[in-house]
C-alpha cells in the first residue's frame, strides 16, 4: 500500500526489508525515544504532513515509559516491531539527503578582550516570531521573525552584516565572548555550544531567537569562487579552513552574505553525555537524534536512516528531535554527532544521499 502526499509518498515495507535493522543497537534507540516519550507525555506535538499522528505517538510513548529505563537489546527491538510499522519515505522529486551537525565546545569569557572579542548575543527586546494573524504589510514576505515595538508594530530585525557592525550594541545583551568570528559563525549554524570558562566551568548557550532573514549557505561561496569544484567538496571542515584563511575584511564580507543571525539563551549542562535541548524539547543524543523538516515529520517520530558515509555504512534507528533552517524536504535529515572537536570531525564531511523509513504507530 502507499499513501500519497504533496511532497512524498509513504510506502509500506517490512522490518526485514531494512538493511542493517537486525544489527542496530535498539536499546540505544529506545533510550533516545524514551526521552522523547517523557516530553510527549508533557506536551503533545503538532501532527505534520507525513505524520505520524501525534496522539498515536503519545500512546506509544506511554508504553515506552512503562517499560522503564535500561531495557535489553531484544526487548527494545521487540518494542519497536510490536508498536510500529515501517514506511519508506519516497520523495516525489530528487533523492534523500543527509548531513551532520554537532555542538561546538570552545573557550569563552564573560567579558570582552583582545583575545575574546566576538559576542554571543541574547535576543533584543521585542524580537518574536511572526504569527499568521500579524500585520506584515510593511515587512519583507521572506521574514519569519521581527521586532515588535510598544505599540505592537512590527519592524525588520537587522541582518547579520549590520549586527556584526554593532547596530545592536546596547540593545542586545552579550552572554559571553569567543575568540573569533568563525567560531561564532559555526555556533550560529549549529544553534548551540558548550563554552569553557576559566576555572573549568561549562556554560551552554542554545537557540533563543533569530533575525528572521532567509538563511544563505556560506559554503556556496566556495563554489562561486572556484575554491571547490563540486557541492560534495563544500564540507564544514573545508569551509572553516577557507574562512580562517581569508583576510579580516574578506572574512566579514563572506560571513555577512548569510543575513540570518542567531540569538541565544543560557542553559545548564546537566548531563555532559547529552547534547543541548533541541527544538522538540528533548536533550539530543549523539548518533540517535535527527533533525528533520518540521513541516513534514512529526517531532519524536522514530526514523530509520540508511546512508553510506565516508566513515562507513550508517544504518541506524533515530528519533526526530530537532530541525534547522537548511533542513527542507520530506527526505532530508541532519544527524547529531555529539559535542566537541571529535564530533565536528565526524559531522563535517557528511553530505550524502540517504534513504529514510518512518516508523508509524500500528494502530494509527
Amino acid at each position: 500500500m502507499a499513501d500519497v502526499f504533496s511532497a512524498a509518498r509513504l510506502v509500506a515495507v517490512d522490518f526485514i526489508d531494512l538493511p542493517g535493522w537486525a544489527d542496530d543497537d535498539h536499546a540505544a534507540a529506545f533510550a533516545a525515544f524514551r526521552r522523547s516519550a517523557i516530553r510527549l507525555a508533557a506536551k503533545s506535538p503538532t501532527t505534520k504532513e507525513l505524520g505520524p499522528d501525534s496522539a498515536a505517538l503519545v500512546r506509544e510513548g506511554k508504553a515506552a515509559i512503562a517499560l522503564g529505563e535500561g531495557i535489553e537489546q531484544a526487548e527494545a527491538r521487540t518494542f519497536f516491531e510490536t508498536h510500529f510499522r515501517p514506511f519508506r519515505v519516497e520523495p516525489n522529486s530528487g533523492e534523500g539527503f543527509v548531513t551532520g551537525f554537532f555542538e561546538p565546545e570552545v573557550d569563552a569569557r564573560l567579558q570582552p578582550s583582545l583575545a575574546f572579542p566576538v559576542p554571543l548575543l541574547a535576543p533584543p527586546r521585542g524580537l518574536r516570531e511572526i504569527g499568521a494573524d500579524d500585520d506584515r504589510r510593511n515587512l519583507d514576505p521572506t521574514l519569519t521573525w521581527a521586532l515588535e515595538d510598544e505599540q505592537g508594530r512590527l519592524a525588520a530585525c537587522p541582518n547579520r552584516r549590520a549586527i556584526m557592525a554593532g547596530v545592536l550594541d546596547g540593545r542586545a545583551r552579550p552572554i559571553a565572548y569567543v575568540g573569533s568570528a568563525v567560531e561564532a559563525f559555526f555556533i550560529h549554524v549549529q544553534g548551540a555550544a558548550r563554552l569553557r570558562l576559566p576555572g573549568g566551568d561549562l556554560l551552554r548557550v542554545t537557540f533563543a531567537a533569530k533575525s528572521g532573514h532567509p538563511y544563505f549557505p556560506v559554503a556556496r561561496l566556495m563554489l562561486e569562487r572556484g575554491v571547490v569544484a563540486s557541492p560534495s567538496e563544500a564540507t564544514a571542515d573545508a569551509l572553516r579552513s577557507w574562512l580562517e584563511g581569508l583576510a579580516p575584511q574578506d572574512r566579514r564580507a563572506a560571513l555577512g552574505r548569510n543575513p540570518s543571525y542567531i540569538f541565544f539563551r543560557e542553559a545548564p549542562v546537566d548531563d555532559p553525555t547529552l547534547g543541548p535541548i533541541a527544538a522538540a524539547g528533548v536533550a539530543l543524543t549523539a548518533g540517535r537524534s535527527l533533525a528533520v523538516d518540521r513541516s513534514q515529520i512529526t517531532f519524536h517520530a522514530p526514523v530509520f536512516v540508511e546512508a553510506d558515509l565516508a566513515a562507513g555504512p550508517f544504518r541506524r534507528l533515530m528519533v526526530a528531535q530537532d530541525t534547522g533552517s537548511a533542513i527542507i524536504g520530506p527526505a532530508r535529515g541532519d544527524i547529531f554527532f555529539g559535542s566537541g572537536e571529535a564530533a565536528f570531525a565526524l559531522a563535517a564531511r557528511v553530505r550524502d544521499t540517504a534513504r529514510f523509513t518512518l516508523l508509524v504507530p500500528r494502530e494509527t
